[in-house]
């Protein structure tokens, strides 16, 4: 029996978490058994009184005392995890947990390391937004794929699925945008066997809520260069 732990930082989600904790709750798998280690990153909204009205919707809940970044609940949730396998899920709904499966079918048939989702390659449907986004989002795969020997199309999909022994959470040293960047580094130099599947997007709006912008982009090449030579 595999173990997936799949990691949920939360941060004023209030009009989505229920949600998303019930479409990851409803995933089931024929020999994957899964655990959802939700951690809230000093919400100041409702989020925390939902959570507590429901816990069967996760398994290990963990109360961050301030708000510290994402990259902050995550770590925290790396050092929680007990799975053989580790995935992230944004607390909002711009990706489904529906696509678990695709994810999946690359470590159950060929034992996969490291599983890299792909909004561009082949989705089902993906919501159309911004272009200056995408081209970043290019820009940034092109320079890890250059320095990496690799083939990616879209490293900053939020959908990657690793084995936990890959990346410690000890020895994660970003908290902010560029931690994402950071992860796969670790995980595609430790890993043998990688793979990358298709999945759907919902993107939110800036007016939605979307907080990444144009400036966040240095950060992350600048960690992809130093996590690939240093």
């Amino acid at each position: 029996m595999l173990k997936l732990s799949i990691i949920v930082p939360v941060y004023n989600e209030e009009a989505t978490i229920v949600e998303i904790l019930e479409m990851v709750r409803a995933q089931e798998f024929d020999g994957v058994e899964t655990e959802v280690v939700v951690v809230d990153d000093g919400s100041k909204d409702a989020t925390v009184a939902l959570l507590e009205a429901n816990p069967e919707l996760y398994s290990h809940p963990i109360k961050l005392p301030r708000n510290g970044g994402k990259g902050a609940a995550v770590k925290a949730g790396l050092g929680q995890a007990s799975g053989d396998y580790v995935l992230f899920q944004d607390a909002d709904l711009e990706y489904s947990p529906e696509d678990y499966t695709k994810l999946l079918k690359p470590v159950l048939a060929f034992d996969a390391d490291l599983v890299m989702s792909s909004r561009f390659a082949a989705p089902e449907f993906t919501r159309v937004a911004y272009f200056w986004n995408k081209v970043g989002n290019l820009l940034i795969t092109l320079f890890f794929n250059v320095l990496n020997n690799t083939t990616f199309t879209d490293i900053y999909s939020c959908y990657m699925l690793f084995r936990r022994d890959l990346v410690p959470a000890g020895g994660l040293r970003r908290m902010g945008w560029d931690q994402h960047a950071e992860i796969l580094s670790i995980a595609r130099k430790n890993a043998q066997n990688i793979y990358e599947v298709p999945i759907s997007y919902h993107g939110r709006t800036f007016k939605e809520g979307k907080k990444i912008r144009a400036h966040h982009v240095f950060g992350v090449l600048r960690t992809i260069f130093y996590c690939r030579f240093f």
